[in-house]
């Protein structure tokens, strides 16, 4: 494996399974080293190392250490996946339009929502389900008559929004009133290498 990405996260984490996916949907040759965040494992050495901000995932090609999971998105597509991130200046701004709604609202709200079950993390539920309708609302319009966000290919704008749409039950938020969200993601999961990332069962997941 010494040519391969190593790829440092968490089973539970939709940050590092959206790296996980790329890898796998692309083909691209990597190992996955588990950090135990809960010991703690991310707060010191030697992961403080490669992440001084003590969060997952990181992943290391060769020297290159590269940190969040929406660079590394940009990152692996750039170097070994082109066809998951256009270069047409058109579709390319969409597709960071996605990555930004994937650190905003996808975050704050599906997201922050499944923290509060499966982690007992202390944020305001009414807001989150809020945020996640409004995500979610973005997506369902813009998928009307569409196989995937960005074109007519997956891309990584896709897998940036995949995990944390398709894991929102377990936050208590239903994906009942969004068929082409439920569309999209049954697209995603149907690509030959998908790889899903493990369901608590709390929330609607109970």
């Amino acid at each position: 494996m010494s040519n391969s990405i190593r790829i440092h996260g968490f089973p539970l984490s939709g940050h590092s399974h959206r790296v996980e996916l790329l890898a796998n949907l692309a083909g691209i040759a990597h190992e996955v080293i588990t950090v135990d965040l809960a010991a703690g494992a991310h707060k010191e050495e030697p992961f403080l190392s490669l992440n001084p901000a003590g969060q997952v995932p990181v992943i290391e090609d060769g020297d290159t250490v590269i940190a969040d999971s929406n660079a590394i998105l940009v990152y692996l597509a750039r170097k070994y996946a082109p066809s998951f991130l256009p270069t047409d200046p058109v579709l390319e701004a969409e597709v960071q339009k996605f990555l930004s709604l994937a650190a905003g609202e996808i975050a704050f709200g599906p997201a922050a929502a499944r923290l509060i079950n499966v982690f007992n993390a202390p944020f305001d539920a009414e807001f989150c389900a809020a945020t996640a309708a409004t995500a979610f609302g973005k997506i369902e319009a813009h998928m009307e008559g569409r196989e995937f966000l960005v074109g007519t290919e997956p891309s990584i704008a896709d897998i940036a929004i995949y995990s944390y749409s398709a894991h929102a039950p377990e936050g208590g938020i239903s994906l009942e009133a969004y068929p082409n969200l439920r569309r999209l993601l049954a697209n995603i999961e149907g690509l030959k290498g998908f790889k899903a990332m493990p369901v608590t069962k709390v929330g609607l997941a109970a």
